[in-house]
């Protein structure tokens, strides 16, 4: 018998002066069965911190990612199909990159684990032409407290300034600072 995924609830308050962007989101997130609650909630940190202003150019959705090798942990689609963002939690390899990169006009990598410098000297030079890829790395010992937070029902808030990320749930507080090891290169 198949173990089913378990189901989690999370409202969600977004306090963005980076990006100008203040919001509230009520998300429902399916935890695969091999999914930890440090990954799961990394995909909530990279929704938080990639999600639109608006939904002109489609909504940011949790995909089937683990479930599905076609699909990332999350995308925004607009409204003709096209990909506008593919975002993934963890440490794909380069031929997945490219592909995604192929496909999609915005590439983002949230890397959360101790083996993220090794995962990253071994891919680097191989994706440093993908123009639409940004990587980023949040250090273990911060993805592993934001797992601290998880729960079936959460309502938490999070508050990004100046690169810095807090993530609390009214009683418990998160600081992160995700570290970019690549960032999408102006265009000119």
């Amino acid at each position: 018998m198949a173990l089913k995924s378990t189901v989690f609830k999370a409202q969600l308050q977004i306090a963005d002066m980076d990006r100008a962007l203040y919001a509230d989101h009520a998300l429902t997130l399916a935890r695969h069965p091999s999914e930890t609650d440090e990954r799961m909630m990394m995909r909530l940190l990279a929704f938080a911190l990639a999600v639109p202003a608006d939904t002109d150019r489609g909504a940011l959705e949790f995909a089937a990612g683990l479930s599905d090798t076609d699909e990332p942990d999350l995308w925004q689609k607009d409204l003709t199909g096209a990909l506008v963002q593919w975002i993934e939690v963890g440490q794909p390899d380069d031929r997945r990159l490219a592909k995604a990169c192929g496909r999609a006009e915005r590439v983002r990598i949230w890397s959360y684990s101790n083996s993220t410098p090794i995962w990253w000297n071994g891919i680097e030079g191989k994706v440093s032409r993908l123009a639409n890829l940004e990587v980023w790395q949040v250090p273990a010992a911060e993805s592993q407290a934001l797992a601290a937070l998880a729960e079936r029902s959460m309502q938490l808030q999070v508050t990004v300034q100046e690169g810095h990320v807090w993530v609390g749930n009214g009683r418990d507080s998160v600081a992160l600072e995700p570290r970019a090891l690549k960032e999408i290169r102006a265009r000119r």
